[in-house]
């Protein structure tokens, strides 16, 4: 499907209507398509900040003020008539506001999602709009998700590093999320993309399994830079567990001398 097929189902997308198959295709595409993605997060900044707006509470006077305004309008347009140069610049105008300009269908599209926002916000209250919220927010942490794990799969280490990036926005990652880092971490070629991955876990070391996981990892590395940043992650958070872990580092045969006295001093921090 082209982006510009995707990016009609834009709308519907982030309001939760679409149904599972197309839901999941829009969720595909924008795993490839750098720019749809980078169009799907601009709309979801917009429809997301629209939910913090305050609730906008009509006056009494409004409707009157609001037709009274409009019977003023209608007489001024009988007065006057539609001249020749009015005419011409209805004429002018009635050629921009079209479809077939994508300067306008952009801004219209954009203007009715806005609308439909805020009207919803309006008629259902502060507390459905605030529920609408958190779904859109939770589904941008889909989103992200998603895309990580498909950047994480690619052969190129510089798109491993972006799935890295992308896995560090997300609050609350999925179980698959988090076993994706910790296995990019354990058997990555690239000491770049594991040092990234350790940082990435640094933000995640509450959530299940993920502390027990970098003791782990720091038993099955081999280079220094990674060896050192794991030391430096396990005393930072000062996990105890890491002490046989360091142990059996400093033991080793073939240990780089920086590593082992980074080890030593490591060791003395969490006991």
């Amino acid at each position: 499907m082209t982006c510009e097929k995707i990016q009609e189902r834009f709308a519907d997308y982030l309001t939760g209507d679409l149904d599972e198959a197309s839901r999941e295709e829009v969720q595909g595409h924008i795993a490839v398509c750098t720019g749809c993605r980078a169009e799907l997060e601009d709309l979801t900044a917009v429809w997301a900040k629209l939910g913090v707006l305050p609730e906008e509470q009509p006056t009494s006077h409004l409707r009157g003020r609001f037709y009274a305004m409009l019977e003023d309008a209608k007489k001024e347009v009988a007065a006057s008539g539609a001249s020749g140069p009015r005419r011409l610049l209805f004429a002018s105008s009635k050629e921009w506001f079209t479809f077939r300009r994508p300067s306008f269908a952009a801004a219209f599209s954009v203007f009715v999602l806005l609308l439909g926002l805020g009207t919803g916000w309006v008629l259902n209250g502060s507390h459905g709009g605030a529920g609408r919220l958190t779904a859109l927010q939770n589904e941008v942490q889909d989103m992200r998700q998603t895309v990580a794990l498909s950047l994480l799969d690619r052969p190129s280490a510089s798109e491993r590093l972006r799935g890295i990036s992308y896995s560090s926005e997300v609050r609350h990652p999925a179980g698959k999320t988090l076993a994706a880092l910790i296995d990019t971490l354990d058997n990555d070629q690239n000491t770049n993309v594991r040092l990234a991955a350790i940082e990435a876990l640094y933000l995640f070391r509450n959530e299940p399994g993920v502390k027990e996981s970098l003791v782990h990892s720091l038993g099955v590395q081999d280079a220094p830079l990674v060896q050192v940043g794991l030391i430096d992650l396990l005393v930072e958070i000062k996990e105890r567990r890491a002490a046989d872990a360091l142990k059996a580092l400093i033991a080793g045969k073939l240990i780089n001398a920086d590593v082992k006295k980074r080890a030593e001093q490591g060791l003395k921090q969490i006991i």
